[in-house]
């Protein structure tokens, strides 16, 4: 028999047979990783399984590679904090229905672990919106698809960064992309540290890392952006002019 003891996030739960639910959580140790819950469909442990609860768990199987049995135990109750604001509850939603889809199974990345525990806690804050862009492009570097947006692509100057590279993911200048815009993606200036945000560069925001998610991440493994993400981009309208969250 092998066992071991973790805390993960809750990132999906769903049915299985008559009162048991699979689950998949994101744990320091291991990464992604899945188990049974016998029960995990009754009233008893209704409150503990909501997506982004932090859990302790202690995991069984017979073998390796089973997907083995999960008992849970409540440490924070992260969604209860949000339930009432579906803005923010979408972004813990979206953000744990990325790491479902985008993590490796059983493969740890303390990275994106401990983000996922920041971004929860920012979630209370005034500018959470834009730190939940930054979180997607810190899950794009973990995973190996990190954007460079530090200096332009062409011209390597650091100064009037205003787009991206759909192709390299570097930014490129105002001046340098000028005959290109059409074909760059813009570049929200809180990700370079020239202005706060803002409803208009989140949607900005959202839409660079969601295009670098979709294509480098999600498209190769011929998927859509997870609907969740997709709820919590339709709340930040691209043309948006508004000033705040």
């Amino acid at each position: 028999m092998i066992e071991w003891r973790d805390e993960g996030y809750l990132l999906a739960i769903r049915p299985h047979g008559e009162d048991a639910a699979v689950v998949q959580l994101l744990t320091l140790e291991r990464g992604r990783h899945a188990g049974l819950v016998r029960g995990g469909q009754g009233r008893r442990l209704a409150g503990v399984l909501q997506i982004g609860n932090r859990l302790r768990v202690d995991w069984r199987a017979r073998l390796a590679d089973h997907l083995g049995m999960m008992q849970v135990e409540l440490v924070e109750a992260n969604a209860a904090r949000f339930l009432h604001d579906p803005a923010r509850l979408g972004a813990l939603t979206s953000a744990a229905a990325i790491c479902e889809r985008a993590l490796p199974e059983r493969e740890a990345h303390p990275a994106c672990f401990h983000g996922f525990a920041a971004l929860l806690e920012a979630l209370d804050g005034d500018h959470w919106a834009e730190i939940y862009v930054r979180w997607e492009l810190a899950v794009l570097a973990d995973l190996g698809f990190g954007l460079d947006l530090g200096s332009c692509a062409a011209t390597g100057s650091e100064e009037g960064l205003i787009y991206v590279s759909p192709r390299s993911g570097r930014a490129v200048s105002e001046g340098a992309g000028a005959v290109y815009k059409d074909k760059l993606l813009r570049l929200p200036g809180f990700l370079t540290g020239q202005g706060s945000g803002g409803v208009a560069e989140v949607a900005a925001g959202l839409a660079l890392s969601g295009y670098f998610l979709e294509k480098r991440v999600f498209h190769p493994q011929d998927r859509p952006l997870p609907s969740a993400r997709q709820r919590l981009a339709s709340r930040f309208p691209i043309d948006s002019q508004e000033d705040g969250n």
